[in-house]
């Protein structure tokens, strides 16, 4: 006698319930490509490259430079490299803080500020973005936050020479958002703001996607 195997699918209202939200995550495509539209200066790499050296060549390094010459004379030589850090999964993250900021506030804060560090520090942001937890190492005094400079000579003060002589500096893409007069004894924003600030060029976020670092430039 053949032994014969039934199948019960038993509906209760939870199984209905996660079965539906299955649904409309596969509707919105969350198992297919992502439905957001990656910077049109990116570079298509079939090896997950995260680092694109620019060419000297092009606009995108031009601008970089000569913005970056403008408040670095006579505290540099020259200008290593450029690399664009194309961290799809930091910019996803970005993009959503971004939009919710934009949803709340009604107005672009986004600003194009430098972040000094060494070497070592400037490869864990690349991977994994700007990280709260090393507040405090170069100084609070606007509060226990993230440090960006509309100055790139202020964010030299926080590079350090590798064994190459050369140092770096992130060009970041920052979230201002509602900004106060921070001081030493801030952990964190007060509430009703999103960053901290020295009132003229520094600022100081609290949340990690807040800031994305877009472009790395190595000098010397």
């Amino acid at each position: 006698m053949n032994n014969i195997i039934k199948t019960y699918r038993i509906e209760t209202p939870s199984f209905i319930q996660h079965t539906q939200i299955f649904q409309q995550i596969l509707c919105l495509g969350f198992y297919q490509r992502p439905c957001y539209q990656l910077p049109a200066t990116w570079e298509k790499s079939a090896e997950d490259k995260i680092r694109f050296t620019l060419s000297t060549k092009m606009h995108e390094y031009k601008s970089i430079a000569s913005n970056f010459d403008q408040t670095m004379k006579g505290k540099y030589t020259d200008i290593i490299k450029i690399e664009r850090i194309q961290n799809e999964r930091g910019y996803l993250q970005y993009l959503v803080h971004s939009k919710d900021f934009l949803k709340r506030l009604k107005v672009d804060t986004e600003k194009r500020l430098y972040h000094g560090c060494h070497e070592q520090a400037a490869n864990a942001i690349i991977g994994e973005g700007f990280n709260r937890s090393y507040a405090g190492e170069h100084g609070t005094l606007y509060g226990f936050g993230v440090y960006f400079s509309s100055d790139a000579a202020y964010s030299h003060g926080y590079t350090k020479s590798n064994a190459n002589d050369e140092r770096c500096m992130f060009l970041a893409r920052v979230l201002i958002g509602e900004t106060t007069q921070g001081n030493h004894t801030m952990k964190t924003r007060p509430p009703g703001f999103d960053s901290t600030t020295d009132g003229n060029h520094i600022f100081v976020t609290y949340h990690d996607a807040q800031a994305l670092a877009e472009y790395l430039i190595t000098y010397k």
